[in-house]
């Protein structure tokens, strides 16, 4: 494996499955709060909390259990991973109360704050160097899709069977991944832990700072207004309907991951930049000509190209700048940043959409995305 490494696409699309399947865990309940709230007999903050709670367990373990496992065998550790995902589906779809539903969901965001940046120090492992941007776009294309088609497909089951039959369609999945990956994925050995890999090294490097800093402006500027499409939708008065939006965002996101797969290995900088400035433009049309229908359509698909790559794009960047042996845990600091300015960002938007507006909010995300468009231009070192 170490001397003829090629990019071999089944194996990433299987770990592109992973990741789909992850992303669904995250985010499903979103989808069927309603029958939560009646299934388990709670109030719609508390079936809020199911994913809330989620993405605090991802955040605040995903760095020391990173950092702790980097001398495990990567496909063992994805294995476990896999089973905990599993597990933690299989509780909620039994839970007969909150509690034991809430437990359920914090293993799957232990899970997740783990599985994000580990699985793409595996997939970098398994390809040469030329190739190791295209293979950590195809894995994380799992989340586009999972947003675009797997979050749809679940809901559309749990609204019209029941939502306890989702999570057990969701933990079957994974256990079948779970077997494919077992019998597929070759394996790759941990790292030894050293003070190169440690967190506090790598947090003073200025390239993972760097990285950091943008992912920040990414995750704010984007989840803030996507928290909130529904508010955006009834702000801007689309007559199409969240319905189609999320249709164009997601062909959007798909072109994305399209276009990262081809330039992510050869021009970082411009990449970002790109990216970058196809959210200002969704966010400036939506600021100030929202009326014009076609205009508004465009900003949709805009806002997706804008949005799909982002992940796979800030975890190669970050581990461009770290030894090998650091990637995982340098990883680990870049989904760490992503998980909690997520959940500062909804409190944040939600305060200024109570008190003020979505077009102040909008013309706020503007300029966070001018000063992410000038840093990334002026990254030629950190975005090479």
């Amino acid at each position: 494996m170490d001397k003829d490494k090629i990019f071999c696409l089944p194996i990433f699309i299987l770990m592109a499955s992973v990741t789909f399947m992850a992303i669904s865990t995250e985010l499903v309940p979103s989808g069927i709060l309603p029958e939560l709230m009646d299934g388990l007999d709670i109030s719609e903050a508390s079936s809020g909390n199911l994913v809330g709670f989620y993405a605090i367990a991802s955040a605040v373990f995903g760095i020391p259990l990173i950092s702790s496992t980097v001398e495990f065998s990567r496909k063992k550790l994805l294995l476990v991973l896999l089973i905990g995902f599993s597990l933690s589906n299989l509780l909620v779809g039994l839970a007969s109360s909150y509690v034991f539903a809430l437990i359920g969901r914090i293993v799957g965001g232990i899970c997740a704050g783990v599985l994000w940046p580990m699985i793409a120090a595996y997939g970098m492992k398994l390809t040469d160097e030329k190739h190791k941007g295209l293979a950590v776009t195809v894995i994380m294309s799992g989340t586009t899709l999972g947003m675009s088609l797997g979050i749809p497909l679940f809901t559309y089951i749990g609204t019209r069977i029941s939502w306890r039959a989702e999570f057990f369609g969701i933990a079957l999945a994974i256990a079948t991944i779970a077997v494919a990956c077992f019998f597929m994925l070759p394996d790759v050995s941990g790292v030894k832990k050293e003070k190169s890999n440690s967190p506090l090294t790598l947090i003073k490097n200025r390239g993972v700072l760097l990285t950091m800093f943008l992912t920040a402006i990414a995750s704010i500027t984007n989840y803030g207004i996507y928290t909130y499409i529904t508010n955006l939708i009834t702000s801007i008065n689309y007559n199409r309907g969240i319905g189609f939006a999320q249709i164009l965002f997601g062909f959007g996101s798909i072109l994305s991951v399209i276009i990262a797969g081809k330039v992510i290995d050869k021009n970082m900088r411009y990449l970002t930049v790109f990216m970058f400035t196809c959210s200002f433009l969704s966010f400036t049309i939506f600021s100030f000509w929202s009326n014009i229908s076609i205009l508004c359509h465009t900003a949709f698909f805009l806002w997706g190209i804008g949005f799909g790559a982002l992940v796979a794009l800030f975890q190669t960047a970050v581990a461009r700048q770290v030894p090998s042996n650091a990637s995982a845990v340098a990883t680990s600091l870049q989904s760490a940043t992503f998980n909690f300015t997520i959940m500062l960002t909804s409190s944040f938007s939600g305060a200024i959409l109570a008190k003020w507006s979505m077009t102040l909010l909008l013309e706020i995300m503007v300029m966070l995305l001018i000063v992410g468009i000038l840093v990334s231009f002026n990254s030629k070192k950190a975005l090479a």
